[in-house]
């Protein structure tokens, strides 16, 4: 069959050979080609892999979220989320709801969760078995212990319960997040273990004495949603935090963040987050009498920091320790500052009787 082929087209082979003596490579073309193929690869590569594992971190992080949330949604519709003074016992239930493999105790804990992490701006390397109790979250008055447990896809988690959280069966918006603080890893064991990356957090305000920001020698804690303080409690206590008024509508989320850092001075001032914003922002062209524009937010300094990944329109209001002396609709007033993916503004203020805005305590 060649020699057919050779004999009715001999001039296309001889074209072809001609063709292919024409087209070849030298070795040091070759050589040359593959240094450079290399050279690209050495510096793309671990962008690529540090991109995949940030989306993989990202990912797993609301696919857990999304189902604690789904579960205690369950537990509160079927009243079973509020009444227990100890973590374990609430823990115990909560396997009705979500697949936990594993439970330990706070002397234990180390058997659920790895030993050592990184936590905050800093990196700064925490010791797990110091974290017993509910304070070690920064959450000072629950006096609940931890507990440690093990997913069946993986993910490891220290949580804490709150025993005055409520229930309302009857609400379908009610999350009931509130109700714990939860430090996870949604790698286990394995590595990095660092906040921002595989390991987040939910309402955990401080990590031992970590920071979640040092900014000129200041330790911040991680963001957090105060609860909302009863007018009754607020005149109890608003002397003792340096409060000078309570909320005139019955519900004070501002007081709730007073009282949640221990104290009026333990929340930031305007210029400590301005500070803060050079920080996030990666730039000195922040002031106080004006808003920022056209800036763009260091999404893993954010992440260290508790900030939610923000998306253009979406915003973050942290309320500040100064209380406005005039009253709003909707209550008495403070002073708040907001945070958006490409822009800062230092000067807001809100009623105290609104949720869903954030604290930030100081860590003496």
């Amino acid at each position: 069959m060649k020699k057919f082929f050779t004999l009715i087209f001999p001039k296309m082979t001889k074209y072809k050979k001609q063709n292919k003596e024409k087209t070849a490579f030298t070795l040091a073309e070759i050589l040359i080609t593959i240094t450079i193929i290399g050279i690209v690869a050495i510096l793309v590569i671990p962008a690529l892999v540090t991109n995949y594992q940030n989306r993989a971190w990202s990912t797993a992080a609301t696919v857990f979220e999304r189902k604690l949330t789904e579960a205690i949604k369950s537990m509160n519709s079927q009243e079973t989320l509020s009444g227990y003074t100890t973590t374990e016992d609430f823990v115990n239930e909560l396997t009705k709801y979500l697949k936990i493999n594993k439970i330990c105790k706070s002397d234990n804990i180390t058997s659920c969760f790895e030993n050592k992490v990184l936590w905050g701006a800093e990196n700064e390397e925490i010791d797990i078995t110091t974290i017993k109790n509910a304070s070690n979250f920064g959450q000072n008055d629950w006096d609940t212990e931890t507990v440690g447990i093990q997913l069946a896809n993986g993910t490891t988690g220290i949580i804490a319960y709150n025993p005055n959280c409520t229930q309302d069966p009857y609400n379908n918006q009610f999350n009931g997040l509130d109700c714990i603080a939860i430090l996870y890893d949604t790698s286990g064991s394995k590595k990095p273990n660092e906040s921002g990356k595989d390991l987040r957090s939910i309402n955990v305000n401080s990590l031992g004495r970590s920071c979640a920001a040092n900014i000129n020698g200041i330790c911040f804690g991680s963001l957090f949603i105060p609860e909302a303080i009863s007018d009754e409690e607020c005149e109890t206590i608003k002397d003792d935090l340096g409060m000078t008024m309570c909320d005139t509508m019955g519900r004070d989320y501002w007081g709730g963040a007073v009282k949640a850092c221990g104290g009026k001075a333990n929340l930031p001032s305007k210029q400590q987050m301005i500070e803060i914003a050079k920080y996030l922002y990666n730039t000195d062209n922040i002031v106080s009498n004006v808003p920022s524009e056209n800036l763009v937010l260091d999404i893993e300094k954010a992440s260290k920091l508790g900030l939610t990944p923000l998306t253009n329109g979406q915003e973050l209001k942290i309320w500040l320790n100064r209380e406005a002396s005039s009253i709003g609709f909707g209550g008495n007033m403070a002073d708040l500052v907001r945070f958006g993916l490409n822009d800062f503004n230092p000067n807001n203020t809100a009623s105290r009787s609104i949720g869903g805005y954030y604290a930030m305590c100081i860590i003496p």
